[in-house]
């Protein structure tokens, strides 16, 4: 963008402010740079109560779907407003005010939303951690953020199993230096009884029984609008802080931007709302722009089959839909010829974007053949809230962009890559990913509470600009590759291999459904690449010939110098919940090391499944 204030001045028209700002960009320094200065509004007025007053109130705002309790919801602007006010109502009652903290421990549900929605209308600031969370990583979050309210709810709903979250979070409380007043619950029909503690407990439906409509509050531009809790590897936890003015002005203007929509289609993130995605595209991002959203507890497999997303997709006629590549590799290995989806009739859906990981052109190419869109890959993180690279359909970029690539520089974020000298390399050489100040509006103005990680971690390495920490390359047409975080580059004899290239050359074999590739330590070269597969569940070929025709196309395609001879097969990869490869605990265990399991593991036993794989080779 050559004049950023002019661009994002045009998109801030959209949004109602209820106090004009004055200067739309104020720069301050490395991060601190301050959209929309002066301007005060209400995220939720402009999410919720807009829609209402514009006469749109019986449209559909929340799709809520949920195959694991087999409940089907919509839910209006007008029954969203209700809910939300009411439930400011009782947190104020409860003593919450502006810039409190509340946290929000809770499942996929439409409950969730309605808190988030309520902490934005009086200005609180609330900190969504994952429904399932340990009791101990889910304490040092609490600690951190020293709530004066913690919402919650009795169960979630796994597809084996529930998850108790009210004796998860006593546990937790129990760690706890700093214990909030009140927690308020949500009992879930069905699901059975919880106990509440007298004198701090509150029930939900009581409460919203007693309680008033409460109208927004205004707060300025730069006033947080969240903590969101991203896995920081060492330290103290890593709470991005979200500036409210400038996401709501860049969440509205990615809906049609970037994703392409018109309001009133349905948008559905296939996410967690505990994750960024959660945050900027269930939540925020759809009621924003007007876009039904659909909110969906199950998951790809297993709820209660692969073809679970082709029903979601046919049924609430989505136009555009966000997923991980992990979600569609889970959905291939289960059904490789996507048949179960072939019942379903997808007439409005038109764009399915992927994010999260490196999506392989496999996965990518798969995806389209069985859903029969565009399907496009992009990048972003936690700390930039939206987009930094996509391929912009409503701005009329290529639909059909080469492949590997994961979008061009989103208007706002110049992308640049630079090597460890902080000089730019040449186009297709790998480097790492940075991007010139100032940020765009939208992205995090700080860390909760650790000024000092915060410019030491991103603005330190590369004066004048925010390092990412991922590593990729530029094409000549200025799309971007994104390998792999800058950790993730394995040091072969002094020859640096990124560990997603040799992943998508391994996943290209038929009979290879999911795959890490890390570094295992070797005397000779330091480090050696370790290959960790999952096979389709249909393969019959011998395993000793599987890793043979591997090794060969490594070989063939990234050369000799990526010295790979070396892997096991396992039943299942650990991953995050966000969909991504702890590598550094994997090469950890692939070099005999002790390595940490970090608490967003879906399941940690696959750790000892995969300890066993090895002591038997």
């Amino acid at each position: 963008v050559a004049e950023p204030e002019k661009v994002w001045g045009a998109a801030a028209e959209l949004i109602q402010w209820s106090k004009p700002w004055a200067r739309a960009l104020e720069r301050r320094g490395p991060g601190s740079d301050s959209w929309f200065v002066g301007g005060e509004l209400n995220i939720c007025y402009n999410a919720v109560d807009r829609h209402v007053e514009n006469g749109r109130g019986d449209h559909v705002a929340i799709i809520y779907d949920s195959p694991v309790t087999n409940t089907k919801e919509k839910i209006t602007y007008k029954e969203l407003l209700e809910q939300v006010s009411k439930l400011a109502d009782v947190m104020v009652r409860h003593g919450v005010k502006k810039g409190d903290r509340v946290v929000i421990y809770m499942p996929m549900i439409p409950q969730t939303v309605c808190c988030m929605l309520a902490c934005a209308r009086i200005g609180a600031i609330h900190s969504l951690i994952f429904g399932g969370f340990a009791s101990k990583e889910l304490s040092v979050r609490i600690d951190h953020a020293k709530p004066k309210l913690i919402v919650t709810a009795s169960f979630g709903v796994e597809p084996k199993r529930k998850v108790e979250y009210i004796s998860l979070l006593e546990g937790a409380l129990a760690m706890v230096q700093n214990k909030p007043e009140k927690v308020l619950i949500y009992r879930r029909p069905n699901l059975g009884h919880v106990p509440l503690t007298p004198g701090r407990d509150l029930d939900w439906e009581e409460e919203l029984a007693k309680a008033q409509c409460y109208k927004c509050v205004s707060v300025p531009s730069d006033h947080p609008l969240y903590i969101l809790y991203t896995s920081g590897t060492t330290g103290l936890p890593k709470g991005v802080i979200r500036p409210t003015g400038g996401y709501a002005v860049m969440l509205n203007w990615t809906m049609s931007a970037v994703y392409g929509l018109k309001p009133g289609e349905v948008w559905w993130a296939a996410s967690d709302l505990g994750w960024v995605v959660g945050h900027s595209y269930i939540c925020y991002g759809p009621l924003l722009h007007g876009n039904p959203t659909v909110l969906y507890e199950g998951k790809p497999v297993g709820t209660p089959d692969a073809g679970a997303y082709f029903r979601v997709l046919a049924e609430h006629e989505v136009a555009a839909f966000f997923t991980s590549p992990t979600a569609i590799r889970a959905i291939r290995q289960q059904d490789p010829e996507a048949a179960l989806g072939k019942q379903y009739s997808l007439k409005r859906f038109r764009m399915l974007f992927v994010a999260g990981e490196h999506c392989d052109v496999d996965t990518l190419e798969w995806s389209k053949k069985v859903f029969k869109v565009p399907v496009l890959d992009h990048w972003w993180q936690t700390e930039s809230g939206s987009p930094i690279t996509a391929s912009c359909v409503g701005l009329g970029n290529s639909t059909m962009p080469p492949p590997g690539q994961a979008g061009k520089p989103v208007p706002g974020y110049n992308v640049m890559i630079l090597d460890e000298n902080k000089e730019p390399v040449k186009a297709k050489t790998l480097g790492n990913i940075v991007v010139k100040l100032p940020l765009p509006p939208g992205a995090f103005s700080g860390l909760w509470e650790n000024p000092e990680a915060f410019h030491k971690l991103y603005f330190q390495k590369f004066p004048g600009y925010y390092d990412t920490m991922d590593a990729g390359y530029m094409d000549e047409d200025g799309y971007l590759y994104v390998l792999s975080r800058a950790d993730d580059v394995i040091n072969i004899a002094g020859h640096r291999i990124s560990a997603g290239a040799i992943e998508e050359c391994v996943l290209r074999h038929h009979a290879v459904a999911d795959c890490a590739v890390v570094g295992q330590e070797d005397a000779l070269k330091g480090h050696v690449p370790f290959a960790l597969c999952v096979l389709r569940d249909d393969v019959k070929t011998e395993e000793k010939k599987i890793l043979e025709d591997i090794v060969e196309q490594v070989r063939n395609n990234i050369g000799p110098v990526a010295a790979f001879q070396k892997g096991v097969f396992v039943k299942q990869l650990p991953k995050t919940r966000s969909g991504k490869i702890p590598r550094s605990a994997l090469s950890a265990l692939v070099s005999g090391k002790p390595y940490k399991i970090t608490p967003t593991i879906e399941d940690a036993s696959v750790f000892k499944h995969i300890e066993e794989v090895l002591k038997k080779k």
